[in-house]
């Protein structure tokens, strides 16, 4: 799968977040979107998933536009919510009859760590990120977003995600972030 985008920008009322960025990025890289608060990254990472229409420019997976492609893609970012009235386990069933699951949910919530009876609203914010990691690492996907995907997490939290990221190999990773160890994990960048 290739990942391109053709003269991107995108503005807010009169204001240009940022124009002019042309991108190819394929299956198997992991690449950081980097730059100062307010550049743009998250941004970018939302136009590159399609959650935002760029205002100028376009991006096509596979030479498709991105409205018309055919893939399947996850974001976790501080923004993405997660159904807090449900435990781990309600949480992670209920994902599966939209998305294949790539292992068993005890597997999963026993790799992160978390239990799977308690309720979501009763874990700290570190449980809730690894949570929603979990339908990034452990569900089939293409392409996987992560916007500052560590916040939160302790350095147990960032030593699972660091060792679930490396054992992806057929995605396209694409990491918006200013934290170096995140932006380590990248072979690639593209900075605002």
């Amino acid at each position: 799968m290739v990942l391109t985008g053709e003269d991107i920008g995108k503005k807010y009322g009169k204001t240009w977040i940022f124009k002019g960025q042309n991108f190819t990025l394929e299956t198997g890289e992991k690449v950081a979107i980097t730059g100062k608060n307010g550049a743009g990254k998250s941004t970018l990472l939302q136009l590159m998933a399609g959650y935002l229409t760029p205002s100028k420019g376009k991006i096509l997976i596979d030479d498709v536009l991105i409205d018309d492609a055919q893939n399947e893609s996850v974001i976790i970012g501080p923004y993405t919510e997660i159904i807090e009235e449900f435990t781990l386990l309600e949480f992670l069933d209920f994902h599966q009859k939209f998305k294949k699951a790539t292992h068993p949910i005890n597997e999963m919530a026993d790799s992160a760590s978390l239990p799977l009876n308690k309720r979501i609203s009763d874990f700290s914010t570190g449980m809730k990120q690894r949570a929603k990691l979990l339908t990034a690492f452990f569900f089939e996907n293409d392409l996987i977003f992560f916007d500052e995907p560590t916040s939160n997490l302790d350095e147990e939290g960032f030593l699972w995600w660091k060792k679930c990221l490396e054992n992806l190999k057929d995605h396209l990773i694409i990491i918006a972030s200013n934290e170096k160890d995140e932006i380590a994990q990248c072979e690639k960048s593209i900075d605002l």
